[in-house]
């Protein structure tokens, strides 16, 4: 029997005590992970003691109200072990619930919670009240866009993707940057001679005809949603300092082609995701107008501006406040009511006025710096527009307790984002693939997550690897020097090892399988496919290498993501981890009649996959499989061999840093 054994500290008279309560087992808590408002909850915990047990206490504390105490009553007993059961109804409200037990027996009182990394599951027994385990409770009724759990999405750093002009010339020359003559070479990263500033004002020529020339690449590819970084007229490459929120950048194209983009997107089933910097503009904007760059009458030049409510400044006009200390980057006050009418509620604010041009959502640059009553609003707007449209948030940390500014966000309860940037995935695979964790922990990182967000998020998430803020996955996964330990000039010209580069792409394969098979909507940072490698920015924004692409491992992409598009479990099935040992993680998704999880009518599945991550052990695992109702199994990945379930159990070989797929059939 799994149980979490202690024994008791710093007692005269020593007790032995065994207690347990998993949050990830549904004979402990039913139902699994976050629950909608008014739902009842079912929590167990097992005690084992051979001592008097006086009372069993669930301790329940709801943020925003405060502490409630729960007496368990005991339903079963087996010699000296006891199942106690209490439930509790979740509050009307959206929000966080906690708890934890207390058990008091004729020896003392003890407390049973969360272990101290806050990941659920089983738990610990303590001496002193101990960490809580989390309930999230969302808005009854909250649903995110269905097209969006079917996609697989593919991230564009538009200058750096493809120049689609008939001349191959930027379609604008401007004085105050620099145009790369060869598409290959190295980004700029060295500062300014003049100002000593990373200016990001070198431009390789890519725009938004680029990416209408590549849709048959991306459809071919699988893809059906695209996010393209920032394409608003702004001075930098990188288009974070927004200059006009309501002009496509003339470097990237106009209006007319962005219209064409989406609509000859659309025609191949790809939808358009546009990047939306709402916590600040650029101080180069027609807004702060901080160079006189633009005709309008900026914040900077004037107090009678009408932008001028929109910012907050210290000493006028030299001292504002600004992102991170980035005098580039003015921050606005989205509290602002002239500022929310531009953005969101006027009828042709920002937020409304792209959907109407073609768009199908919006991913939310630093989320953590919009206030909720801001988000809230901003998703009331976006959804009179297209209920289907998807709004992700920028979030690095598990996004269902965010606190920001020393408040809990409430990204995820139902009233602000549809989805976030899965960082946290990200961080999990890393460490799995790389050593860092074992299967065990790797898949309770996993749980916790799946644990926290209702499940209409957590099969929005947007399983990404790489993003144009971290380092090439494949940089990581090849086991480069870090970062820390080379220079700018080693960073840009680092480049993998023959014997690193194998590794790399081993596990780059295997990483994908994993992004590909698991819930949520699987993210490919332009040119991971085709073998790019490289540090943080601006290193991790290099140009796609047309021309120069890995053959092999852009194939392997368009299989997997076929494997994925090809079949519904691998979407929206079930999940079911069902091995974690050591190097090898396993789990099953499936449809049974008919129905997926959000009871919608699809086609029934079964696909179990397995990942060793060793780089060179090979393993036999024995499953079983009686639950499961399969009795033959195809390996879709390597070769379609056949396997046969004998006397209820599976067994399997997985080679060294391989995967398998096996189907039901």
């Amino acid at each position: 029997m799994d149980i979490y054994e202690v024994k008791s500290k710093g007692r005269s008279d020593m007790e032995y005590i065994w207690i347990y309560h998993n949050s990830h087992d549904t004979a402990y808590r039913q139902p699994f992970g976050a629950v909608p408002c008014e739902e009842t909850v079912t929590v167990r915990v097992k005690v084992c003691s051979q001592n008097d047990i006086k009372s069993v206490i669930l301790r329940l504390w709801q943020d925003g109200v405060g502490e409630s105490r729960i007496p368990m009553w005991l339903i079963s007993r087996y010699e000296d072990q006891y199942m106690y059961e209490g439930q509790f109804r979740s509050p009307g409200v959206p929000g966080l619930l906690w708890y934890y037990f207390i058990i008091e027996t004729d020896k003392g009182v003890y407390y049973y919670g969360c272990k101290s990394d806050g990941l659920g599951g089983v738990g610990q027994i303590t001496d002193y009240p101990p960490y809580s385990y989390q309930v999230t409770v969302y808005k009854r009724g909250f649903k995110t866009p269905d097209w969006f759990k079917d996609s697989i999405m593919y991230q564009i750093f538009v200058d750096r993707f493809y120049n689609g002009s008939e001349d191959g010339r930027p379609l604008v020359y401007r004085d105050d940057c620099i145009i790369h003559q060869d598409w290959y070479e190295v980004p700029n990263y060295k500062p300014d001679p003049v100002t000593g500033k990373i200016l990001c004002n070198d431009f390789f020529g890519g725009n938004l005809l680029g990416i209408i020339k590549k849709l048959p690449y991306l459809k071919e590819l699988g893809v059906s949603a695209l996010y393209l970084n920032p394409i608003f007229e702004a001075y930098s490459n990188h288009k974070y300092d927004v200059g006009n929120y309501k002009k496509i950048d003339p470097m990237f194209g106009d209006e007319e082609i962005f219209q064409e983009l989406c609509q000859k997107a659309k025609e191949l089933g790809i939808y358009i995701i546009l990047d939306g910097v709402f916590s600040h503009t650029g101080s180069d904007s027609m807004y702060f107008n901080k160079n006189g760059r633009y005709p309008t009458l900026g914040a900077y030049q004037s107090k009678d501006s009408p932008y001028y409510p929109w910012y907050r400044f210290i000493r006028y006009p030299d001292v504002y406040e600004c992102w991170w200390g980035i005098d580039t980057l003015p921050n606005v006050n989205e509290m602002e009511p002239s500022y929310q009418n531009y953005i969101i509620h006027d009828e042709d604010a920002v937020a409304k006025y792209w959907l109407k041009k073609g768009a199908k959502g919006w991913r939310l640059d630093v989320v953590d710096e919009l206030p909720d009553e801001f988000l809230k609003a901003f998703r009331k707007a976006v959804k009179e527009v297209d209920r289907e449209a998807v709004i992700i948030g920028e979030v690095w940390e598990d996004a269902s307790r965010k606190v920001s500014y020393d408040k809990r966000k409430e990204y995820l309860l139902g009233e602000e984002l549809d989805s976030v940037m899965n960082y946290p995935f990200r961080d999990m695979v890393l460490k799995f693939f790389l050593g860092e964790w074992d299967a065990a922990y790797f898949n309770r990182a996993i749980m916790s997550l799946y644990e926290n967000y209702p499940v209409e998020c957590f099969y929005s998430l947007m399983n990404l690897v790489g993003s144009h803020d971290v380092p090439r996955i494949k940089t990581l996964l090849g086991e480069a020097p870090p970062q820390h330990t080379l220079s700018r000039d080693q960073q840009a010209h680092y480049v993998l090892t023959e014997e690193q580069e194998r590794l790399a792409i081993q596990r780059l394969k295997l990483v994908s399988l994993l992004q590909m098979t698991f819930p949520g909507v699987p993210c490919i940072y332009y040119g991971d496919e085709a073998g790019l490698s490289g540090y943080s920015d601006p290193f991790n924004r290099r140009t796609y290498p047309w021309g120069r692409e890995d053959r092999e491992l852009v194939e392997w992409y368009k299989r997997v993501a076929a494997l994925r598009n090809g079949m519904d479990a691998l979407r929206t099935g079930e999940f079911i981890p069902i091995y974690y040992e050591g190097d090898v993680y396993a789990f099953v998704r499936c449809i049974r009649e008919g129905k997926d999880v959000f009871g919608r009518q699809r086609s029934n599945g079964f696909a179990l996959i397995i990942i060793n991550r060793s780089r060179y052990r090979a393993y036999t695992v024995k499953l079983d499989m009686q639950r499961w109702g399969v009795s033959k199994l195809i390996d879709v990945i390597n070769g379609e061999t056949a396997f046969f379930i004998e006397e209820g159990y599976l067994t399997v070989d997985v080679l060294p840093l391989k995967g398998r797929v096996l189907v039901g059939v």
